[in-house]
């Protein structure tokens, strides 16, 4: 097939009477944007910040050795029967070390680098004054109508508390 300049012509007189037209917007008016940014900082989610007490209570759960170690598996993210003996030697390991009665606090809360979870600064301590209390960054992530230890930060936690733990004396 063969296209004739006078066609071409008026396909280009078409489309460029389109883009000059009234469709467009007021030149006056339109002012360019922000140049978009190339930030990898998540939105906050619309819900507020869970309180404080919300995630202390998580971790003074899990390290309760009053509360059967089957209950805590659902404060973990993806907890599994794998996961209590790692929940029942933290508790012990807590007890262990001085702390009871134990106390346990949240501050500095704030969103994650994960859509919904948030990072708070835990302290766990004890009013026995052989325990100094410590601090952790840990991570929380909300299920259902609650908010779990994720993955990461139970991986990280249960461990450094069980290693902490004083050997048993030999006996005999």
């Amino acid at each position: 097939m063969r296209r004739t300049p006078a066609r071409v012509l008026s396909a280009v007189t078409l489309v460029a009477a389109f883009g000059l037209s009234g469709c467009g917007g007021d030149a006056r008016t339109a002012q360019p944007g922000p140049p978009p940014t190339s930030t990898t900082e998540v939105a906050p989610p619309v819900a507020p910040l869970p309180a404080p007490e919300v995630l202390a209570d998580v971790v003074y759960r899990l390290a309760d050795p009053s509360i059967p170690v089957e209950q805590k598996v659902g404060l973990l993210q993806y907890g599994t029967v794998d996961d209590e003996p790692a929940l029942k030697n933290f508790g012990e390991a807590l007890a262990a070390n001085g702390f009871a009665p134990l106390s346990v606090t949240a501050t500095d809360l704030a969103w994650a680098g994960q859509p919904a979870d948030v990072t708070a600064n835990v302290t766990i301590g004890s009013s026995a004054p052989a325990a100094r209390p410590f601090s952790y960054p840990m991570q929380f992530s909300p299920l259902r109508d609650g908010w779990q230890l994720t993955r990461r930060s139970a991986d990280q936690l249960l461990p450094l508390v069980s290693a902490a733990s004083p050997s048993p004396t030999p006996t005999g």
